[in-house]
């Protein structure tokens, strides 16, 4: 059976979310824990695409302290809620 690339990315949504403030990953580090978890079910492509989804839906951002990672958007202080 394979993996959508939509259940990937909400795979990926969790990692980041479980890591926040805590480390700081990369787009590699989220596929090498998709392909440990599911092997030959998902590819190097579906990673990628599903990372690409989670950017372009604004759930997850790009961060460039001290390298690239991929992390949860920031709220501003001062943004009412």
């Amino acid at each position: 059976m394979a993996v959508s690339v939509e259940q990937i990315a909400d795979e990926m949504y969790e990692i980041v979310k479980e890591s926040a403030g805590k480390k700081k990953l990369k787009s590699g580090d989220l596929t090498k824990a998709i392909i440990a978890k599911y092997g030959d079910e998902v590819s190097r492509a579906d990673c990628k695409a599903a990372i690409r989804s989670l950017m372009d839906s604004g759930r997850t951002v790009y961060g460039y302290f001290g390298g690239s990672s991929i992390e949860l958007p920031h709220t501003e202080a001062a943004e009412n809620q």
